[in-house]
């Protein structure tokens, strides 16, 4: 995985460097453990990092019982132990990274939901232009009838990715374009039909109700689809993920998150977080506006940038 958290402070301490700041920079630490306030400072850190407070006390109770049992005998071995924490929090439970298609025929069916100006038309175009380089035949369609242009703009990055394109008029009903799509995809074989929705904020409830019945007609027109239901996240609007989440999972099955604007933050623990709280993996990781820089998520590597970037 290419890396992730770039800032523009040159020489800006990682993570783990606060850690050892606040934490571990007294060699005393490794022999007596660590005192109440080197806890306290510990958990401000992993806060402000967007880990959560679920997730925070679980790493600050690892690394209090190394010290306490003097289990660790250096700063080297407190980062690793503390690595191979978030990397258990991560593979548990709901831990499938990779997108999951449909082998029992007819398409497979993607459904993209969120809020709001999180990236959801790019991440839809990026994700379609990787399954065309994949040498899948994609399909998208413009289930977002509500927001101006929204049709236009999609349709130009169908045509940008060589895929083919369901529209509408703007104002039409969601669950018939969606309909509209599900038949014109299996009547051209295509392999992957990727259903847009309109932006809209967790709290209007109508709304939340239009996408379930999208979901509904989806379900209803070939066994098992959607396949997955992604949900896209801006990557920096930390905690208030949480939120979009907990509404959004009270409409529909969620299967999968998907992090944008990973490449402007430093705060990369809302991935801990938010799989800590809901047990919904990441699939994918957005780090640039360019169509190559939607990145497969990986946990082993992102256990680890996350701390030392």
């Amino acid at each position: 995985m290419a890396r992730l958290f770039r800032t523009k402070e040159e020489g800006k301490k990682s993570l783990w460097d606060r850690i050892v700041d606040v934490a571990l920079t007294d060699v005393t630490v490794l022999v007596k453990g660590l005192d109440e306030g080197s806890l306290e400072g510990l958990e401000e850190t992993l806060i402000a990092a967007d880990f959560g407070v679920t997730a925070t006390l679980r790493l600050v109770g690892v690394v209090e019982t190394l010290a306490e049992r003097g289990v660790a005998k250096s700063q080297r071995d407190f980062l690793r132990a503390v690595r191979e924490e978030i990397e258990a929090i991560l593979r548990a439970g709901r831990s499938d990274t990779a997108l999951r298609f449909n082998y029992e025929g007819g398409p497979t069916v993607f459904l993209v939901v969120g809020v709001n100006g999180v990236g959801k038309t790019t991440t839809i175009a990026k994700l379609a232009h990787r399954l065309t380089r994949q040498g899948r035949k994609v399909m998208i369609a413009a289930g977002d009838t509500f927001r101006a242009g929204a049709i236009e703009q999609l349709k130009r990055w169908a045509e940008r990715v060589g895929c083919d394109f369901v529209g509408s008029e703007a104002g039409r009903d969601p669950a018939a374009v969606a309909f509209d799509a599900m038949e014109q995809a299996q009547e051209k074989g295509v392999d992957v039909l990727i259903i847009d929705t309109a932006g809209r904020l967790h709290t209007q409830t109508d709304l939340m109700k239009e996408l379930e019945k999208v979901q509904r007609v989806v379900a209803k027109k070939l066994d098992g689809a959607p396949h997955e239901t992604l949900i896209v996240l801006d990557g920096t609007v930390g905690q208030n993920a949480m939120a979009q989440i907990r509404t959004f999972g009270q409409t529909l099955p969620l299967t999968g998150i998907v992090l944008t604007k990973m490449d402007g933050t430093a705060r990369g623990g809302v991935v801990v977080a938010l799989k800590e709280e809901f047990n919904l993996p990441v699939k994918f990781l957005g780090v640039g506006e360019k169509m190559d820089d939607l990145l497969p998520f990986e946990i082993d590597a992102f256990a680890k940038e996350v701390l030392e970037a």
